[in-house]
């Protein structure tokens, strides 16, 4: 392990080094299953190009941007758990997570995006239904002029 390494033990290292910011388990069900039911969409996009902000799934014609948030990494309130090696680094870690998800969520209405945030632990199916409910809300409403994102 590397003297500069957050890491609290070699196995922590590894194992933190084996997530994936992308194509977890979760997103590819919630994608099967929203993709089953007709939607199409962009996967990990900026819904606005200027700001760093990546979305699981963007419907970018009617500015709907859907993040799948996982319940440690971003402090559910039923199902995050304490770490309990290096406790302050990771509760510092997901404080920030979860102020740059109420910020990004604050960056995307104010620029028109319509955002639907969905935990982990829910039933990908009752997710997949609110993406489906919430696609077909929004191609009710006409949409806002074109600006450049």
């Amino acid at each position: 392990m590397s003297e500069s390494s957050w890491a609290s033990s070699a196995g922590v290292r590894k194992s933190m080094q084996a997530n994936t910011g992308r194509d977890t388990k979760p997103e590819l069900a919630l994608r099967r299953a929203v993709h089953s039911r007709g939607l199409r969409y962009f996967v990990n996009r900026r819904p606005i190009k200027a700001v760093r902000r990546t979305a699981d799934l963007v419907f970018p014609r009617i500015r709907l941007a859907v993040f799948l948030d996982g319940c440690f990494w971003h402090g559910c309130p039923t199902h995050h758990t304490v770490a309990k090696t290096n406790a302050a680094f990771w509760a510092d870690k997901v404080a920030t997570n979860r102020r740059r998800d109420l910020e990004t969520n604050t960056k995307l209405t104010e620029a028109g995006w319509t955002v639907v945030r969905i935990w982990e632990h829910e039933a990908i199916e009752q997710a997949a239904d609110r993406i489906v409910e919430s696609v077909a809300d929004l191609r009710r409403v006409p949409s806002p002029p074109d600006r450049a994102d």
